[in-house]
């Protein structure tokens, strides 16, 4: 991983309808993905994470509408540009080529009436129309061996695989074009924990050989821990902590963070009883004053009810790879 950045998020926001009855359910959140980096992005549902990713791709479906900020993608060897201001014929090159997304549900993603072959080749044949359709087909079983799949499965339908297959097809499609950038929307999620953990150490590899970079979603933070290089914490559309994943399994800063830390068991050492986060997650069109967690935070004071905090590097851990949002960590 380097610290050159390949896509920067600066002050997005996203609602979801318009005038006074909308609901803001992405709110100036700032990221930065550096070039080779698995970055996760953690929260409960609702939290804003699947928004976020298809705001910054410019899939939102209606009524979903970016109303702020900026997705300056870098582009190897040339000027960066805003994704958010592309015409439609540079978003239909921006995308796939430079930037894919695995969605969450493969059986939804892939179409039931087409075989593998197909859906991997439609990929190659929009955006290298000068390609053969020999030189697809042969692309194509290079996909599917890179996602181990053995390549006389091109001729399957969807139905006639594995969840796991399935997912592992996808993931191919989104490496078709070799993007710098790929977004995965909780890719796991309907699969089996020995096929999550295939997928994981799979994707690492393909991470290691290809370089390029993820933005991993999920809600299971465990997954996070051992596979990302950095993760934010999503909650009531805000990133509330930012840091690497090492640092944040170790030292949480965020309440939040600490519940979702202490919801999953350890593998070793003493036994523990499980504590869940009390309540549930806020109603976007009706958010608490002040810190967005205050009414199921266990060390909530006076300002967390009236003040909005800022993320900041907090002034009582001053190191620069980490931020929070919260008033137990004020910055300097």
């Amino acid at each position: 991983m380097s610290k050159e950045p390949v896509l920067e998020i600066k002050g997005l926001c996203v609602d979801y309808g318009l005038g006074e009855q909308s609901v803001q359910a992405v709110r100036d959140v700032n990221l930065t993905l550096h070039r080779g980096e698995v970055l996760g992005l953690a929260g409960e549902s609702g939290s804003g994470k699947s928004t976020l990713a298809y705001g910054l791709t410019r899939l939102l479906p209606p009524p979903g509408v970016i109303t702020g900020g900026k997705v300056i993608y870098h582009p190897p060897g040339e000027p960066p540009v805003d994704v958010l201001q592309m015409d439609n014929a540079a978003l239909r090159r921006f995308r796939w080529a430079e930037t894919s997304i695995v969605f969450q549900g493969a059986m939804n993603s892939l179409n039931p009436v087409h075989t593998v072959a197909t859906q991997l080749m439609d990929v190659l044949a929009a955006h290298e129309p000068n390609m053969s359709r020999e030189a697809r087909k042969d692309r194509a079983r290079e996909l599917l061996r890179l996602v181990g799949i053995a390549p006389d499965r091109l001729d399957s339908y969807p139905h006639q695989l594995s969840g796991g297959m399935r997912q592992r097809v996808m993931i191919g499609m989104a490496l078709a074009l070799e993007p710098q950038v790929v977004i995965m929307d909780e890719p796991t999620t309907a699969l089996d924990v020995v096929m999550q953990r295939q997928i994981l150490r799979q994707l690492v590899d393909l991470r290691e050989r290809l370089g390029f970079s993820v933005v991993f979603i999920t809600h299971d933070l465990s997954l996070l821990v051992e596979f990302s290089d950095r993760i934010a914490i999503m909650y009531g559309g805000r990133i509330v902590e930012e840091a690497p994943s090492a640092k944040l399994y170790r030292d949480s800063l965020h309440p939040y963070s600490d519940g979702l830390l202490n919801a999953f068991p350890p593998l070793r050492g003493e036994r523990r009883e499980l504590s869940g986060i009390p309540g549930s997650p806020p109603d976007l069109r009706a958010m608490p004053t002040g810190c967005a967690f205050h009414p199921r935070c266990p060390k909530a004071f006076d300002p967390c009810r009236t003040d909005l905090p800022p993320l900041v590097v907090p002034a009582d851990h001053p190191e620069q790879e980490r931020s929070v949002a919260c008033w137990l960590h004020p910055g300097a």
